[in-house]
């Protein structure tokens, strides 16, 4: 249940006290002071009041006659979990205090009452709920940001074994082709963990240099190596308590899955250059787009450290396998994006919809969003059409982007990017995607190029069969 904006203009206050006088006086300061106010005689009354008036904050008499205040704030709390109650004793003893917290009272003012305590105690209470209440709004839009969209049945069993093992502290291997959501998985499984109030920590292997994973997930000391200028803690020890993810797992360097194991059988771990040992409890969830026995058996990957991490597997499957999932997916992707980008916000007409059903998806739900965020941005109508699909919906992977193509752009910057796009696509296939071999021969920070092959949905074409 919901309160209305805290502040004088706004808050409404009940106030429970089997004493008239009490009442009649609390009504005429906190009226005077701009509230809207009811009052109740009693603990019954109270409750009812409660679901037809939804107050910010309740003043309420701990000695009554029935039911009386500890029993009434009990009745209130589980009607509503959010309920604000402030409790009011003539003979206040600190049990009494402690029980009152135990059940969920915000404070406990004294009799007799002092007015500016009570404007205090008041201003404390709706300032609390505010704050609990902007959490609450925050804690929804990221949930929304991080939402895993689909009612398939692959979709349906996957959210089933999240739910099964976020309750469990066990490791968690996540597998799926590039742009399937595998960090979405991960944050849910967070989430539904009980480190849910914990960190979440994550770490892209592939984006971050050999030479430097190690300093990344282990920290170091300062003046262990050029550039160490100051003591740093690593990804394990900022998410003690919580979680870390290891996006990308198969493309970690081979020294540091050794010590990534090392710390899954100690719980300790070394800092670069350090000599002290750091204890940390983390749980782990990885995830990658690689076969990892295929890794181990070309000896890429640690047949110890897979087995470590691969304690309950999660395969994510492709958006081609759940195509019944893109309608809600599209309308999704399009709220997020015009409520992000601060635009509009577009329909989108059944053939459209259809259209994009309709296309492959080799990029998976990664490229479905950003072809969804280029509708929202480019298409011309109030509403997203089909020929807008076939306009600015980027073609297969293996499709050369032409002359006309490019011609056909209507604006300068769908231009840029269509050109952009079919650029880095040959330059990667040119160095058949080594993405490192790529970025040098581009003059490029790799980081850069990642940031790009993201952006566009840039991903290796599956070979034909037959082919090496």
């Amino acid at each position: 249940m919901t309160a209305p904006t805290a502040g004088a203009g706004g808050a409404r206050i009940l106030v429970v006290d089997d004493e008239p006088g009490i009442r009649q006086a609390l009504r005429q300061l906190l009226e005077y002071e701009g509230y809207e106010v009811r009052t109740a005689a009693g603990g019954m009354e109270a409750i009812g009041t409660y679901a037809s008036f939804r107050p910010s904050v309740v003043f309420l008499d701990v000695k009554m006659a029935g039911i009386d205040g500890l029993e009434t704030l009990s009745r209130l709390r589980q009607a509503d979990p959010d309920a604000t109650v402030v409790m009011i004793s003539g003979h206040a003893t600190l049990q009494m205090a402690v029980e009152a917290t135990r059940r969920g009272a915000h404070d406990l003012l004294e009799k007799p009452l002092d007015t500016d305590r009570v404007l205090v105690q008041l201003r404390n209470a709706l300032g609390a709920r505010t704050l609990a209440e902007e959490n609450a709004r925050l804690r929804e839009a990221i949930g929304a940001r991080y939402a895993i969209v689909g009612g398939s049945p692959g979709i349906q069993a996957l959210q089933d074994r999240i739910r099964r093992v976020a309750a469990t502290n066990a490791r968690v291997l996540i597998t799926g082709e590039n742009g399937t959501g595998k960090e979405l998985v991960a944050r849910a499984i967070h989430r539904g963990s009980l480190r849910a109030d914990g960190p979440f920590v994550e770490v892209n292997c592939a984006a971050i240099p050999g030479e430097l994973i190690e300093s990344e997930l282990f920290g170091h000391v300062r003046g262990s190596f050029t550039g160490a200028v100051a003591d740093r803690r690593g990804k394990f020890e900022q998410a003690h308590g919580g979680t870390l993810f290891l996006d990308e797992v198969g493309d970690m360097a081979p020294a540091a899955q050794a010590k990534v194991l090392r710390v899954l059988q100690d719980g300790v771990l070394t800092p670069i250059g350090g000599d002290r040992t750091v204890q940390v409890d983390v749980r782990v969830l990885a995830a990658t787009n690689k076969d990892l026995p295929a890794e181990i058996a070309a000896g890429r990957f640690r047949e110890d450290l897979y087995y470590r991490l691969n304690v309950v597997p999660l395969v994510v499957p492709p958006l081609r396998e759940r195509r019944e999932d893109i309608p809600a997916l599209v309308e999704h992707f399009l709220h997020q994006g015009a409520a992000r980008d601060g635009l509009p916000r577009r329909a989108i007409t059944p053939g459209a919809v259809q259209a994009l059903a309709t296309r492959d998806w080799p990029g998976n739900v990664r490229e479905l969003r950003n072809t969804v965020e280029r509708l929202l941005i480019l298409a011309s109508g109030v509403a997203v059409e089909a020929e807008d699909v076939a306009r600015l919906a980027a073609g297969p992977p293996g499709e050369p982007v032409g002359l006309d193509m490019l011609l056909a752009c209507a604006t300068f910057e769908e231009f840029r990017q269509a050109a952009e796009r079919a650029f880095l696509q040959a330059k990667l296939r040119a160095h058949d995607w080594n993405v490192a071999e790529t970025a040098r021969a581009l003059d490029m920070p790799r980081s850069n190029l990642y940031k790009k092959l993201e952006r566009y949905a840039l991903m290796r074409e599956p070979q034909e069969e037959g082919t090496p």
